[in-house]
C-alpha cells in the first residue's frame, strides 16, 4: 500500500524567515554585498526577500522590543561547498561599498582564517548568517584536542574558540595564560603562532598597548621559511604581523 510518506520528493527548499526590526538598514547590507532583492514590503507589516548565487533569505515582522544590538534576533545555516570563495566575494562587496571589511558592530562579519571551515556575517537586524563547510569536523573539543599537549592545546582551544563560539576575549584570555603556563616547554613555531594570535586578538580587542610587547616577542624568535608560513595561516590576517615577524633563517 502505498502511503502519503512514500508520495514526498526528495527535492524541499528551506527558506530562512528572520526577524527584521530593522528594515532600511537590512536593505541596505544585503545590496551592498550584492544580493537582489526579490521582494519589498514595509505597510501592513514588513517582508523583504532576497537572492545571491543559490540560495535565498526572507526577513518578516520582529517581536515588539527586539533589539538588534543585542544579536538574539535569530539566524540560519548556510552549507557549502568552500567557505574561502564566498568571504572574499562578501570582503570585495564590503571594501567596494564601505572602504573597508566590516568587522565590528552592526553589520559585520567575522575574520576568515586560511583553512578555517566556517564564518559568520550578523546582520542589522542582530541576525547571524553561518556560513558552513559541508565537511566540517563534527567533533569539537573546547579546551583543546586532548590528543594535543601543552601550547599546541592551547592553541586548539583558541582557534575553536575563535572560529565556532566568535569568542574573541575567551581566545585572547585562553592564549594570554597559554603562554604564561607552557611558553618554556613549546617549540618555537607555536610560541610564534600564540604571539602572532595574540596581536591581531590585541588588535581586535583595542588593547594596542599590548601589541608592542607581543611584537617585539615574536620578533626575537627564529624560524625557518616554513614555520614563518605556519605562523602566517594561523592568522586571518598576516598583514597585522608585518612589523614583527622576524625574516625567516
Amino acid at each position: 500500500m502505498t502511503t502519503n510518506e512514500d508520495r514526498v520528493q526528495p527535492n524541499e527548499t528551506t527558506v530562512p524567515l528572520l526577524p527584521c526590526p530593522a528594515p532600511a538598514e537590512t536593505l541596505a547590507f544585503w545590496r551592498a554585498l550584492g544580493f537582489e532583492v526579490t521582494y519589498e514590503q514595509h505597510k501592513p507589516y514588513v517582508y523583504l526577500a532576497f537572492a545571491w548565487s543559490g540560495f535565498h533569505l526572507h526577513y518578516g515582522p520582529a517581536p515588539k522590543g527586539l533589539d538588534p544590538a543585542k544579536e538574539t534576533s535569530g539566524g540560519c545555516l548556510v552549507m557549502v561547498d568552500a567557505v574561502a570563495p564566498y568571504h572574499a566575494a562578501f570582503t570585495e562587496a564590503m571594501r567596494r561599498t564601505y572602504g573597508k571589511v566590516l568587522v565590528k558592530g552592526l553589520p559585520r562579519m567575522t575574520r576568515y582564517r586560511a583553512g578555517a571551515s566556517r564564518f559568520s556575517i550578523v546582520d542589522p537586524s542582530g541576525n547571524t548568517i553561518i556560513f558552513i563547510r559541508r565537511d566540517e569536523p563534527e567533533k569539537l573539543e573546547y579546551g583543546g584536542s586532548t590528543e594535543l599537549q601543552g601550547l599546541a592545546r592551547v592553541l586548539d582551544n583558541a582557534r575553536i574558540l575563535r572560529e565556532f563560539k566568535t569568542d574573541d576575549r575567551a581566545a585572547y584570555r585562553a592564549l594570554d595564560s597559554g603562554m604564561r603556563r607552557r611558553e618554556e616547554d613549546a617549540p618555537v613555531v607555536e610560541q610564534a603562532m600564540a604571539l602572532a594570535a595574540l596581536i591581531e586578538l590585541s588588535v581586535a580587542l583595542e588593547k594596542a598597548e599590548r601589541v608592542s610587547e607581543w611584537g617585539a616577542r615574536l620578533r626575537a624568535l627564529t624560524l625557518t621559511e616554513p614555520e614563518r608560513k605556519q605562523v602566517e595561516q594561523y592568522v586571518a590576517d598576516p598583514a597585522v604581523l608585518t612589523p614583527w615577524l622576524p625574516d625567516p633563517s
